[in-house]
């Protein structure tokens, strides 16, 4: 067990950056004229975007491809949450320049945020770039297309405030057959002082949530076993009916409003057997009411995503995060009374924010040792060209101190995680199968309720099942067992 405990140690705590990962899509042959390939940068509504690009454009002839040099279109969608990811967007697109040299025919596009917050700079900037699409105009890419078969270029960066895309069926792009996105709502109304999601996805959104049950009883149905809810801010969903169907008005009530925890609770009862998941949540929304939603379904995850970005109420204010370092904690104190203290907490810290002192980091990592996550996405500040904090705040951290007080929250952030893995070695996790490990055939993996990664023996199991899984070890990142009855 040695050296397969050497070879998991690659599945770390989260310690880069969402919008560094990037999803690619797959191979579906059906006999239709053209080829789609999409890459997927950064978090996981860009991936449910594609997937939702796909299945507009599967309708007007378009099959997807995982070989770029077989494609007739190419699409990045793209992620501006930090100036690396944008950097490496512009790295791929120089790569895909010269592969157009050779296939000139090829219609390569830019979707999603950085489209939405270049515009037309890219059709000046990177002539490679024949289409740009923002977040709202994926319905507009046939025609966009089209444009550019013409020989023009193409654009449509506008932001809607109805768009939900609510009566798509995405097609699933690299699917375990197991899990899969659906998304809730879309933009975001909090102005954080570092984001640009206000500005790239524009103001929120609420999807129907009766389409949102239909498409979590379709995935059941075809033999998904775990939905994740998506949205900018979930906890901040609110449907209110007077403008959707009369059914629902008659049967809930003109004045009703579907809250999170309303929502939570109809996605739950499709079947005990399907699990839901949800990312990502602002501390300053989430209820006490979708907390007690959780404790009443077994099949709800007890796992939060709970960003805090620093743990100093000053810093807290600058960023506009609409919460005190004690309040916080609060929230945490409540989580741990009504969910236990399994359950799984994650979060995202910022390092060197504009006019951080070291008192004030030293805050982030006083309350790291308070909260004790199970992981975290941690990162230094970035500066983002049109927020808030750029056009108020200078960005006065010098790198290297940005870089060592960085350093210093990742190792303590490994040094939680494994003694948070610590505390369930002995136990017994309820393990939905997703796969094999990524090491060997002879081990699956899958991950229990708190969002842990758990390896076991391959056995008679097959993905898609649920077993027993009692732990006998772990590493910072992973938890290593064996089935039980």
């Amino acid at each position: 067990m040695k050296n397969l405990i050497e070879d998991l140690d690659v599945i770390t705590p989260r310690e880069t950056e969402a919008c560094e990962t990037f999803q690619v899509s797959k191979d579906q042959n059906t006999g239709k004229a053209r080829k789609l390939y999409i890459e997927s940068y950064g978090c996981q509504m860009n991936y449910s975007d594609s997937e939702i690009v796909a299945s507009i454009l599967q309708k007007e002839g378009f099959d997807t491809t995982s070989d770029i040099l077989q494609a007739d279109v190419v699409f990045l969608n793209t992620c501006s949450i930090r100036e690396k990811a944008e950097q490496t967007v512009r790295h791929r697109l120089n790569h895909i320049n010269g592969l157009k040299k050779h296939k000139p025919e090829m219609l390569v596009g830019v979707l999603g945020c950085m489209a939405e917050r270049l515009k037309a700079k890219f059709l000046e900037e990177e002539k490679i770039v024949d289409l740009v699409a923002g977040p709202d105009a994926y319905r507009d890419l046939p025609a966009l297309i089209g444009q550019v078969d013409e020989g023009e270029k193409a654009i449509n960066t506008f932001l809607s405030r109805e768009e939900t895309y609510a009566d798509i069926s995405p097609v699933r792009l690299n699917s375990n057959g197991v899990t899969a996105f659906v998304s809730i709502m879309r933009g975001c109304d909090n102005m954080c002082s570092f984001c640009v999601v206000p500005f790239t996805r524009g103001r929120e959104r609420s999807r129907d949530p009766q389409s949102i049950l239909a498409e979590a009883q379709d995935l059941f149905d075809r033999g998904y076993r775990e939905v994740t809810l998506l949205g900018q801010n979930v906890d901040s969903y609110k449907w209110s009916p007077e403008n959707n169907n009369k059914a629902w008005i008659e049967k809930r009530g003109a004045n009703d409003v579907i809250t999170f925890a309303d929502l939570l609770d109809r996605v739950a009862q499709v079947s005990p057997d399907l699990r839901i998941r949800f990312s990502t949540s602002h501390p300053k929304d989430i209820t006490d009411d979708v907390l007690h939603t959780m404790a009443r379904h077994e099949n709800i995850c007890k796992n939060i995503h709970l960003p805090i970005q620093s743990g100093n109420t000053r810093v807290l204010d600058l960023m506009h995060r609409d919460y005190s370092r004690e309040w916080y904690l609060e929230k945490v104190s409540s989580i741990r009374r009504i969910l236990g203290e399994d359950c799984g907490l994650s979060s995202d810290m910022i390092a060197g924010f504009c006019s951080e002192t070291e008192e004030e980091h030293q805050d982030t990592l006083t309350l790291m040792d308070a909260v004790q996550y199970d992981f975290a996405y941690m990162f230094y500040y970035s500066e983002r060209p049109g927020t808030p904090a750029a056009k108020k705040y200078p960005d006065d951290i010098p790198l290297a101190v940005k870089t060592r007080r960085l350093n210093e929250i990742i190792v303590k952030q490994r040094a939680h995680s494994l003694q948070r893995n610590l505390r369930d070695v002995g136990k017994v996790h309820k393990v939905l199968i997703e796969g094999f490990s990524k090491k060997s055939e002879d081990f699956l993996h899958g991950r229990n309720t708190a969002n842990k990664v758990i390896v076991f023996p391959r056995e008679q199991y097959q993905k898609g099942q649920y077993v027993q899984v009692l732990v006998d070890e772990c590493t910072g990142g992973t938890l290593i067992g064996r089935a039980v009855q």
